[in-house]
């Protein structure tokens, strides 16, 4: 992601819905053929289901009336109530998100699809205007719900819309529900999301921290659900800002499921969204899925960027690494269904809507808006900018009018609509007379005839939010003016999906003088260059629909399942298998890494002591004659003598193997001496080149090693000069020396290629031949050399030979030393990676933090878990 100029789609994807289908169909032939499971089965997880339930039958008392859902102006009813008088419930739909919900619909042509989403307040139909406490809900009206959404049907032509959707309803507390979405969805994120702080539109003080429990709760609720339903093979997206803690929590709960997760909104920039005071938690939360997609490049950029500033991960090719899963991100816009839009303007009633609209506007030109009444959809600026065009250009006076409909938003404005109202009144009295008003302004939710008779009669279409993710009515413009006008259309270059049509006229909202020379270009444009626009703002809108938006999200989140990540999840170190091989075994080896498997990982690397814990298992460990136990760390000799040295049964190998200390040695042997050091001055050269210019970066001059550390520079600037230096030192030093460059955490090593721990790991195995029983642990690359030195039996092999390693033919001068034969059992070897299970590793087991690599040591040596390490495992 090294451009900004990202395309909206990808190579791929401006394809027909038939081929990605057919792509979607070989990847999982693949997949099958490769034995991973896939049940054919996707789990679409909404805050909404997208139906309203009304309770026939009510017990308890009726809570206060609820505002109603606005009506979505381009819908209609997909179904129609139940008229059986028996009936325990009415089912009908919910009106909102008709692109999502039919994108996801039209999977079921390919897949058995499962809406999982909150049933929304129950409402009651004794009383309309109230709703039912779920508290009062018992258990079998709510299996009754359960059994009536199995039989739920849209009534709806498209011949995908068939029965391989299935429902299920999340129940959530009222208090927990409402808190949820009116509280922490709607005051919190959403204005984040769309560039509002908080005291911009909050009238009081307002704590951005008081809903957050609900929020936690509601998406627990969720993640639970999820997993009662799950089956091994289902792929599983989950929708929006509602519900960005699902994946971690679902992680947790189902280890091996494949998760995606779609962010529907904008994504702000890093400044903005540190601004979040659980900017933690979220992130962490939506790190948990295997891939995280949003709709343009550019949010996924900034996404990228606040994960590096705000929790420190670090960016990979394949995306963001958050101690040791890795996440990828990328982006797929989302369009309209747009075979059902075109259905829709060929509906009777249009034709006779579209005449009347022309009888009433006669010789003037038309220009249309709808938007709701909202803050961030500039509906203030866009009657600004109206008025600017008037008083530029005063030719238009008497000869345009701009029909603007604002329809309800889920939360009232009366500030922003008294603001309208005022500012349409000063328009019309300024500019208007007794035969023409400039202004037509309609608060109201209009019926789909008075809709599409209205987009397709316009001359143009302004639409100019101040921020917006997705922006139906732009796509549905453009395909009821195929049939009429071919009319340009005005976008705010704020919108998702401005980089989708950039045949459209771009403007920037604030700037009021823009806007206005646009809409007067956009009416003045000539017939060729109206068509030559709609031509290709059709083709995008009509390629890049809903349909293939929700095909291609499968066909990514097969890629997934079809990577490392993914295909092969490291299993859990198993406990009481690992104390009964230990307890057989005459001889063990036990070798551990320090940082990040002995200790937590620290911002100063000089605070990583051990606990206590840590100290009393390996004292314990080391008072055993058959156990042999290293420290092998890039730590230096002076640390581990610091704070390890008091163990005399301990062995250590300092600086990635360029130092050993045997058990009960004092001194420490020097295993770079018989090496060409000479390289190390020409590195140092480099590594302070690039000090100079990454304010924050160190050397950090070892006797055997030498690196650079950009822990304390800026991380995205860190990481660039890291890949720079890495780029230089690799193609013009390391392939005339002998020696090899490691990219670490936070930061770049050079060391000789002959000195490793992998080396070490096989030197003292040679040495220790008779060893039934190896404990290996570690947690970043480097200590992959050690799992990759364990790698000892041929596929099937009972027995492992080892040649004489380095240390022995190269340090100890013995070119002539035999091979030996290992005592050791394919099923006594333990190598354990620390972190995720979807790390990338070549170690056998894992465990997720170092305190549980403890509570296995005390574990052998029959001791009582440390307190910390208790608590880390019932976090699992």
């Amino acid at each position: 992601m090294d451009s900004f100029a990202e395309p909206y789609t990808r190579i791929g994807d401006d394809i027909s819905l038939d081929e990605v289908r057919a792509q979607v169909r070989a990847l999982e032939a693949d997949h099958k053929a490769a034995g991973i499971p896939l049940s054919g089965r996707v789990l679409h997880v909404c805050h909404y289901l997208p139906i309203t339930a009304t309770l026939n039958t009510t017990s308890g008392v009726l809570s206060p009336p609820a505002t109603p859902p606005p009506m979505n102006p381009s819908e209609e009813p997909l179904a129609t109530p139940s008229k059986e008088s028996d009936a325990v419930w009415t089912l009908v739909p919910r009106y909102g998100h008709a692109a999502m919900i039919s994108g996801i619909r039209s999977l079921a042509a390919t897949h058995e699809q499962i809406i999982i989403g909150w049933t929304g307040d129950i409402q009651a139909a004794k009383n309309p205007e109230g709703r039912v406490p779920v508290a009062s809900i018992p258990e079998e009206q709510r299996s009754a719900l359960k059994d009536a959404l199995k039989t739920y049907q849209p009534k709806e032509s498209d011949p995908d819309d068939d029965k391989k959707t299935l429902y299920e309803p999340v129940w959530l507390e009222d208090g927990v529900a409402h808190g949820h979405y009116d509280g922490y969805c709607k005051q919190t994120l959403w204005p984040l999301f769309h560039y509002l702080l908080w005291q911009d539109i909050a009238s009081e003080d307002v704590s951005q921290d008081s809903h957050y429990k609900a929020y936690a709760a509601a998406n627990a609720a969720f993640a639970q659900t999820i997993a009662n339903v799950y089956e091994p093979g289902d792929l599983i997206w989950v929708h929006d800002y509602h519900l960005l803690l699902v994946p971690k929590l679902l992680r947790a709960i189902v280890p091996d499921a494949v998760i995606g997760l779609f962010v529907h909104t904008p994504f702000p920039s890093s400044e903005v969204f540190r601004c979040l005071p659980r900017r933690k938690e979220i992130l962490d939360g939506m790190v948990g899925a295997d891939l995280v997609c949003f709709q343009t490049y550019s949010y996924s950029r900034h996404f990228l960027s606040t994960c590096i500033r705000v929790c420190g991960y670090e960016v990979t090719p394949r995306g963001i690494d958050a101690e040791g899963h890795v996440t990828a991100v990328t982006h797929c816009p989302v369009g309209v269904d747009a075979e059902r839009v075109a259905r829709d303007i060929l509906r009777p009633g249009i034709p006779p809507a579209i005449h009347a609209l022309r009888s009433h506007y006669q010789n003037k030109k038309i220009i249309v808006g709808r938007d709701k009444l909202d803050v961030v959809k500039g509906v203030l600026q866009k009657l600004q900018a109206f008025q600017k065009l008037l008083r530029t250009y005063p030719g238009w006076v008497g000869n345009v009018v701009l029909i603007q409909v604002t329809s309800p938003s889920l939360t009232d404005s009366p500030k922003l609509e008294r603001q309208i109202s005022e500012l349409v009144a000063n328009i019309n009295g300024e500019f208007g007379s007794l035969d023409f008003v400039p202004v037509h302004h309609y608060h109201q939710t209009l019926k789909k005839d008075e809709f599409y008779a209205l987009l397709s009669v316009a001359d143009l279409a302004v639409i100019t939010p101040l921020r917006d993710g997705m922006n139906t009515t732009s796509m549905e413009f453009v395909i009821a003016q195929a049939k009429t006008n071919k009319s340009p259309v005005v976008l705010s270059e704020f919108m998702g999906i401005s980089k989708h049509m950039e045949q459209a006229l771009m403007v920037n909202p604030w700037n009021l003088g823009d806007v206005a020379a646009a809409i007067n270009e956009g009416l003045l444009m000539s017939a060729p260059e109206k068509e030559a626009r709609h031509a290709a703002l059709h083709k995008v809108v009509t390629t890049h629909t809903s349909h293939t938006w929700a095909a291609v999200l499968v066909k990514m989140l097969l890629g997934q399942l079809g990577g490392k990540e993914t295909a092969r999840r490291t299993p859990y170190i198993p406990r009481e298998v690992l104390e009964t091989r230990y307890h057989d075994a005459k001889k063990r080896l036990f070798f551990f890494d320090y940082d990040g498997t002995l200790a937590p990982i620290v911002k100063t690397p000089s605070m990583a002591v051990p606990s206590a814990a840590t100290l009393d298992a390996l004292e314990r460990l080391c008072a055993d004659e058959r156990n042999l136990v290293y420290i092998i760390s890039g730590r230096d000799g002076a640390f581990l003598d610091q704070h390890l040295g008091h163990l005399p049964r301990l062995g250590f190998s300092a600086e990635h193997g360029g130092f050993m200390r045997s058990p009960g040695a004092k001194e420490w042997v020097n295993l770079t001496e018989k090496l060409d050091m000479s390289w190390m001055g020409e590195v140092e050269e480099i590594f302070k080149y690039y000090t100079e210019r990454t304010t924050g970066s160190a050397v950090e001059m070892k006797k055997s090693s030498i690196t650079w550390h950009y822990r304390g520079s800026d991380p995205e600037w860190g990481l660039f000069q890291c890949h720079q230096c890495q780029d230089l030192l690799e193609n013009n030093l390391a392939h005339k020396r002998p020696i090899e460059v490691l990219v670490g955490k936070k930061n770049l090593e050079v060391r000789p290629r002959a000195v490793n721990k992998g080396e070490i790991v096989k030197g003292l195995l040679y040495q220790n031949p008779d060893a039934e029983f190896i404990f290996c642990a570690g947690d970043d690359k480097t200590d992959e050399d050690m799992f990759r030195a364990l790698i000892l039996f041929e596929t099937g092999a009972t027995k492992a030979t080892m040649p004489a390693p380095l240390s022995v033919t190269l340090f100890e001068d013995k070119a002539d030393a035999p091979p030996v034969d290992l005592a050791i059992r394919p099923e006594c070897v333990f190598t354990t990676a620390v972190g995720h299970s979807s790390k990338r590793t070549l170690a056998s087991w894992h465990v997720t933090t170092p305190h549980e690599i403890v509570d296995h040591m005390l574990g052998l040596v029959g001791a009582q878990p440390a307190e910390e390490s208790q608590a880390a495992q019932s976090n699992l």
